[in-house]
């Protein structure tokens, strides 16, 4: 079975403070969280307690698998200044190491206006090519994750599965993948079978949650037995991150998750 890693801005809520959560999610099996970003400069995120968070990921061995760079709409232009994305990389990293989590989620922002897309999309790679070089022996990966346009995320920029490969083939980086998200993959409409073969092992993070309404697996219509078959099948073995709103208290909400996942 897939490690599992409940994102705790959503989930163990009930539990208090993120620390806490922490603990409560090792108490119900978990061996993983995610979470957003670390100092909450983005909306709806909140600043941690980082030290308590990382004697509560040390006190349960839970592992922290991935966390946000911030600022997440680094790339609105004008003006043409990603000064503060670069800075802000440097303390992630740092932030990174010290919890013990070995990636950064980063965005496209909501481009660069009036530009033609694939323009947008170079541009996109010279940024994160800078960006590699810039964190070059620390250890960390970036993933980059495309996200839908039609519910969550009006105006940004890049939305497509196979945009965001061109992106990480473009960067050409050991360090550099493509987060995939089946949840804005489905809203998105795209062939999850037909987007995992065609990003040819540049798939670096997973996370998941039910279409429509961004609930629970079994929330929604999505065929969670064929959605795991297919990861599966496409070779991904990596954690999966549950980045959903629960419908239900969170610990019978991702127990209910652990029986999909252990089925599949």
């Amino acid at each position: 079975m897939y490690q599992l890693a409940p994102n705790i801005e959503l989930l163990f809520t009930e539990a208090g403070d993120y620390h806490d959560r922490v603990r409560a999610a090792a108490a119900a099996g978990f061996d993983a969280v995610e979470m957003w970003g670390p100092t909450g400069v983005d909306a709806p995120a909140t600043p941690k307690d980082l030290p308590a968070l990382k004697a509560a990921l040390q006190e349960t061995g839970v592992q922290l698998t991935a966390q946000l760079a911030e600022p997440r709409t680094q790339f609105m232009i004008p003006p043409w200044d990603h000064s503060e994305f670069f800075r802000k990389l440097d303390e992630g990293v740092e932030i990174a190491r010290d919890l013990g989590c070995p990636r950064l989620v980063v965005g496209s922002g909501t481009g660069f206006g009036g530009w033609k897309r694939q323009v947008q999309l170079d541009k996109l790679i010279e940024i994160y090519q800078k960006a590699i070089a810039q964190i070059d022996g620390s250890g960390i990966g970036l993933v980059l994750e495309p996200v839908n346009v039609r519910v969550d995320h009006p105006g940004s920029l890049l939305d497509r599965t196979s945009e965001a490969v061109y992106v990480a083939r473009g960067v050409a980086s050991p360090q550099f993948g493509v987060l995939y998200d089946i949840y804005h993959s489905a809203v998105e409409g795209e062939d999850m079978e037909a987007e995992l073969a065609g990003a040819g092992g540049l798939i670096h993070y997973v996370q998941l949650a039910d279409a429509p309404g961004r609930g629970e697996p079994g929330a929604g219509e999505l065929d969670w037995a064929e959605r795991f078959r297919l990861l599966r099948d496409a070779g991904y073995d990596g954690p999966v991150g549950l980045e959903y709103y629960p419908t239900t208290a969170s610990e019978a909400s991702v127990a209910h998750v652990v029986e999909i996942a252990r089925a599949a």
